[in-house]
């Protein structure tokens, strides 16, 4: 059982944003944060998450909580485990009343294997001379703790020898069972290179062979701690300049990492030998940074571009592509003293959309029409998973590119930008038009929320029903309950609250809308009898308007 004291210490120090951030994608919206809701299928953000308030809300499904209720609905967890999975994403150790179920422990026996590993590297000759030649320094080998793995029984015996929990090792990825019994070790001959978190605690290993292995490079295997399809490698490390000078560079390997940061390149990350996918993005999206791919110019480096910049691209960020020329990779330029061309390529990538264009096209023989027709097919269906402002931006570069008119793209439709807070429907008689007035209306209760002691001066003078489809939200707010459509209202940024001014020349203008529909209303219903009528008309005409008009708050119930 985790201990009461541990759990309310963890819950002083979550950050919402930077724990949902491990899960989805989110952009900055003024105060707070929006995503796509990962609890329903959406194409217009309506997710929102408050730092101030610590707490998010979707408009869409009404779901809402806190941090931990997030992972508990996103992880399918109960409370207990989302606690140490939160726990786990924030590096903190929690303290448990009975036994110990945190990864702590795992931790710890990574850390000491990862010593281990390092102190292994001096005796290792071949390898050093391996990292030497591929020019990295000694001071580089330190900062990422390179190390060397040798024979698999001298891993086993270390982890004996020093009594540390075979069981945890195997969890951890660095070791397996044999079928035959005993263990042995995943990463042997091998120089290692320890993978962290982006809070920079350890959670796996890569390794690159010394003896001609056909696997050039192999990774932890998936654990509870260690997944590559999220993680970046050296994010850690790059994070604070990442932050600093809203650039990321990501490039295809652990060298590629090393060699850039030793240049000065301190933003660069790259993936675990995968591609890039859209697990990474919520990473890549912290701090909004302009992405540069930094990619090998052979055809398996174009390819990996390719589909890294139609991801990226197709989900709003910003970039370019670099592709190094002549066979190099990054990590040979600078170890061969082109630092400097490095830098200059770098800062002359081709903007990711033109790239995507042009790699797509370059894949058809254009003077054949039904060839050309296939790479427009592929082109158009490309620019509608853009923004509709983006997409124009590069119809004539499609245009130009294929070599057809502008004209065909058509127009991509439009995805409205107003999301509203969750409505009953619009009663059979509707007594204002709400639908000009959300924001308004919306502003009135939210100051209600907020100042509660101005109920009672507010209901003397309008009805819940008066509010149309926000009736039921009113009516919550009047009686202190607590529901989604409360929450949501309380979090969305685009609502403000009134001071008392303000909000009696709202209400003003709400009930000088109101009674004017009421006239109209009244003149055309021919229910009502002629001389009720005929009095009604005058009171709102010669009495209700003119002193709303004249800055006075007056109601009159019928």
């Amino acid at each position: 059982m985790i201990d009461n004291a541990s759990v309310e210490q963890l819950k002083n120090n979550i950050d919402i944003v930077d724990i949902i951030s491990n899960y989805i994608e989110i952009k900055k919206a003024g105060a707070n944060f929006k995503a796509n809701c990962p609890f329903h299928g959406e194409k217009t953000p309506s997710f929102v998450i408050s730092p101030v308030k610590q707490i998010f809300h979707c408009f869409g499904c009404g779901i809402g909580g806190d941090a931990i209720k997030f992972v508990q609905e996103h992880e399918k967890l109960n409370y207990p485990e989302a606690l140490e999975k939160i726990a786990s994403l924030m590096n903190f150790s929690l303290a448990y009343s009975q036994g110990n179920n945190d990864n702590s422990e795992l931790r710890r026996v990574l850390e000491q294997i990862q010593n281990y590993y390092s102190s292994n590297l001096d005796g290792a000759v071949i390898a050093k001379k391996y990292l030497y030649d591929r020019g990295v320094t000694q001071q580089s080998i330190a900062q990422f703790g390179i190390g060397f793995v040798g024979k698999s029984h001298e891993l086993i015996n270390f982890l004996s020898a020093t009594l540390l929990p075979l069981p945890k090792a195997q969890e951890g990825g660095v070791i397996d069972s044999r079928e035959s019994g005993g263990y042995y070790a995943r990463l042997t001959e091998r120089i290692t290179f320890p993978i962290y978190s982006s809070s920079g605690s350890i959670v796996g290993f890569g390794g690159r062979t010394i003896t001609n292995h056909p696997a050039k490079y192999i990774n932890s295997p998936q654990t509870k701690i260690f997944n590559k399809s999220q993680l970046l490698y050296g994010y850690s490390k790059a994070k604070e300049s990442i932050y600093k000078n809203k650039k990321l560079i990501v490039c295809e390997g652990y060298l590629d990492v090393i060699m850039f940061h030793q240049a000065g390149f301190t933003e660069a990350v790259a993936t675990l030998g995968t591609a890039l996918t859209a697990e990474h993005l919520p990473s890549l999206r912290k701090g909004d940074p302009n992405i540069i791919l930094a990619y090998d110019g052979d055809k398996a480096g174009i390819t990996a571009a390719l589909k890294a910049s139609i991801l990226l691209s197709g989900n709003g960020f910003d970039g370019s592509v670099v592709l190094f020329p002549d066979g190099k990779d990054p990590a040979d330029m600078i170890a061969s003293g082109e630092a400097n061309n490095v830098s200059s390529l770098l800062g002359s990538g081709q903007p990711l959309t033109p790239f995507v264009l042009e790699m797509l096209s370059r894949n058809y023989d254009l003077t054949n029409p039904r060839q050309k027709e296939l790479a427009f097919k592929e082109v158009q269906a490309y620019l509608d998973t853009l923004s509709p402002i983006i997409r124009d931006a590069y119809i004539p570069h499609a245009s130009m590119t294929l070599g057809v008119r502008e004209s065909f793209f058509g127009v991509a439709p439009r995805t409205p930008l107003i999301e509203k807070l969750p409505q009953r429907e619009t009663s059979m008689v509707e007594v204002v038009d709400v639908a000009k007035d959300d924001v308004g209306l919306l502003s009135i209760i939210k100051t209600l929320e907020d100042k509660r002691g101005l109920i009672a001066q507010v209901i003397d003078l309008v009805e819940p029903s008066m509010f149309g489809r926000y009736e039921m939200l009113l009516q919550a707010v009047i009686n202190n309950e607590e529901n989604q459509g409360v929450a949501g209202l309380r979090i969305d940024e685009n609502i403000k609250v009134m001071n008392e001014d303000e909000l009696n020349h709202s209400l003003r203008s709400f009930l000088f809308k109101y009674y004017t529909f009421q006239l109209k209303k009244i003149t055309l219903d021919n229910e009502i009898p002629l001389i009720k009528k005929s009095f009604l008309i005058r009171k709102i005409k010669m009495d209700v308007l003119p002193r709303l008009k004249g800055g006075e708050l007056v109601s009159y119930k019928f």
